[in-house]
């Protein structure tokens, strides 16, 4: 079987080029935080760097005072035969080997200052560093700024919270075991790396514990009450490790020569020699190389899942996103009638069902327009008053003879006027293009398109409105220029039987008499009535006739020619106005370019699973 920490090392290799790391912020699914990694976190001075460079056997970090590891260093470890040359390669680097550990000091201080600057500002994007070796064992180690309590000069005001915010966004994700470097110089209460690990990992099942600096711990003291877990007990057991002091590193004293000084110094301890097989840097990185290998073989069935899941989401999202757009006119076109098919087909339900807009106007028609004609000013209109003026104002100087025949028509004219405002408002409330342009998902691709086909569906629908209107305000119009007589003579029927009586003539001529003389107070009455009850007729047949005039006018050649002008404009359209309009949201563009990427890792990384675990 293949190194699964290798199959590790090189799927985080693959995210952090697709910005997928630890500490990033990942508005897609991270295939980063569901690997098996272990982060290294100390406070500063702790020893932190020394422990690593022993366990590469290697001076290959940067020193300094203050904040020197600003950035997370990814250190993957890979075993190689004995007596091969050691060499290191950088991420950003490719195809460039480093034999020399001292230009791998210098390219990390480099790097460093590419991203962050040399104003001691820190970064979450990680460092890659692959070191081959017959002298290390097959091993990841995440190299993190080293926590510190007070901001010196040069750094900013808010360091401290900065360097604590991205180790924890590293160390707090379930899968990131914690090496947790404490000296043993110094009070194991407060240890800033006991603490933040006490915080993220309160059960201590993912933290382990390294004792640095026993070597220089007071004359007659030991560090066995914490290692032995007398003190503070872990769920593993503490390492003790011995690195180099200053004065060796001084002299550049080689770290083959420090590995053999630090067993020595364990198998000679009389604090630690019962201790001795599992103490040391050596032992530290052969413990951590196995747990990780198992660690990482119990997960791979959850990694398998997570990569299938993710590939079904990021295939459904391009499907989502979209095609990329050809450059030819003809594909471009192509595109375009499909934009507006998809659009069309939105449409059409809102009107056939399947979308709320046909039930609105339903309702429109159903209760809007009802209510309305209920609302109207018939009862102002039809007062005693105005029954009374407009019946005097129609006789002029020649009083009616029999029947005020003007009166009635003029009232019934004024009152059928009141039918417009209801008959207009029905018309200018049949509106869905809006609706649907915005449910339209495909159109948000291209803002140019959308906005296009927006306006030439409501130029189409404006020149259906504009004939829906004269055809409904007709239908006014015509109850107003032909009154139905027959209505009228019912009326005389029924009130001559109901015993009406013709009055006597009387053989003296009588002086001329006004209409308001004629009639007396309930005779307009009657009139009234007669008006009122031919209007609620009226209103009875506009309310069934002013819908079919609007879905005639409006609706129905809505759904058949909508879009036809469009239509006949894109096929006289030249290339530079296709390109235009299909002049893609970059925001989409970037998504589906981040989906398309992502996506092509986690079938990369599920192929290399499958060859790493079920290949023999």
């Amino acid at each position: 079987m293949d190194s699964v920490i290798g199959l590790v090392n090189r799927m985080q290799r693959a995210c952090t080029g697709l910005g997928d790391y630890g500490g990033g912020n990942n508005a897609l699914s991270s295939l980063w935080e569901a690997l098996p990694s272990v982060a290294v976190v100390g406070g500063q001075s702790s020893g932190k760097s020394s422990v690593l460079e022993s366990i590469v056997g290697r001076d290959f970090l940067p020193r300094g005072s203050g904040i020197v590891t600003r950035r997370p260093l990814v250190l993957q470890l890979q075993k190689t035969e004995n007596g091969t040359e050691e060499y290191a390669e950088f991420l950003h680097l490719t195809n460039k080997k480093f034999t020399d550990f001292s230009l791998v000091c210098k390219e990390i201080q480099d790097e460093t200052d590419r991203i962050t600057g040399k104003n001691k500002q820190i970064s979450p994007v990680p460092i890659h560093l692959s070191i081959f070796s017959p002298n290390v064992v097959n091993l990841t180690l995440i190299d993190l700024p080293g926590l510190t309590k007070v901001a010196v000069e040069g750094q900013p005001e808010t360091i401290v919270e900065d360097i604590e915010s991205m180790v924890r966004s590293y160390v707090a994700k379930p899968n990131c075991l914690i090496l947790a470097i404490s000296p043993a110089n110094q009070d194991i209460a407060t240890s800033d790396a006991i603490e933040l690990a006490k915080e993220v990992d309160p059960t201590g099942d993912r933290t382990f514990g390294v004792l640095t600096k026993l070597d220089l711990m007071d004359r007659g003291t030991n560090a066995l009450d914490v290692i032995e877990g007398k003190s503070y007990r872990m769920q593993y057991p503490w390492v003790g490790v011995v690195n180099r002091s200053q004065a060796d590193i001084n002299k550049n004293i080689d770290m083959m020569l420090a590995r053999r000084k630090e067993r020595e110094y364990f198998e000679t301890s009389p604090d630690y020699g019962h201790l001795a097989s599992k103490m040391g840097s050596e032992y530290l990185a052969k413990m951590l190389s196995k747990l990780l290998e198992s660690i990482i073989k119990a997960r791979i069935p959850n990694i398998i899942s997570l990569i299938t899941k993710s590939i079904e989401e990021l295939e459904t999202e391009l499907d989502r996103l979209g095609r990329p757009v050809a450059i030819d006119a003809g594909a471009q076109i192509y595109t375009i009638l499909g934009m507006c098919r998809a659009f069309e087909r939105i449409f059409k339900e809102h009107l056939d069902g399947g979308r709320p807009g046909g039930a609105r106007i339903y309702g429109i028609f159903d209760n809007q327009l009802p209510a309305a004609i209920k609302k109207l000013p018939f009862d102002r209109h039809l007062s005693l008053q105005s029954v009374k003026r407009i019946v005097s104002e129609s006789d002029g100087y020649q009083p009616h003879l029999i029947a005020p025949e003007l009166g009635y028509r003029r009232l019934i004219e004024g009152s059928l006027n009141h039918f417009r405002g209801p008959a207009e408002a029905s018309v200018n409330a049949v509106e869905l293009v809006r609706k649907s342009i915005a449910e339209t998902e495909e159109l948000t691709r291209f803002p140019s398109l959308q906005i296009e086909l927006a306006d030439a569906a409501n130029s189409s629908l404006e020149m259906f409105r504009e004939e829906s209107m004269k055809s409904v305000l007709r239908l006014v119009d015509m109850e107003s220029s032909y009154l139905t007589v027959e209505f009228f003579r019912k009326l005389h029927v029924m009130e001559t039987t109901q015993g009406n009586q013709t009055p006597s003539l009387s053989s003296q001529p009588q002086p001329p008499m006004t209409t308001t003389e004629q009639y007396g107070e309930g005779q307009f009455r009657k009139i009234a009535s007669n008006v009122a009850a031919y209007i609620n007729m009226v209103s009875d047949t506009l309310v069934k006739t002013i819908p079919k005039a609007v879905v005639h006018c409006q609706v129905r050649q809505a759904k058949l020619a909508l879009l036809n002008h469009f239509y006949t404009q894109m096929s006289q359209s030249q290339g530079k106005h296709l390109g235009q309009l299909l002049d893609e949201n970059p925001a989409l563009m970037e998504r589906r370019l981040q989906c398309a990427k992502r996506l092509e890792l986690y079938k990369k990384a599920r192929d290399e699973i499958d060859a790493a675990v079920w290949v023999r």
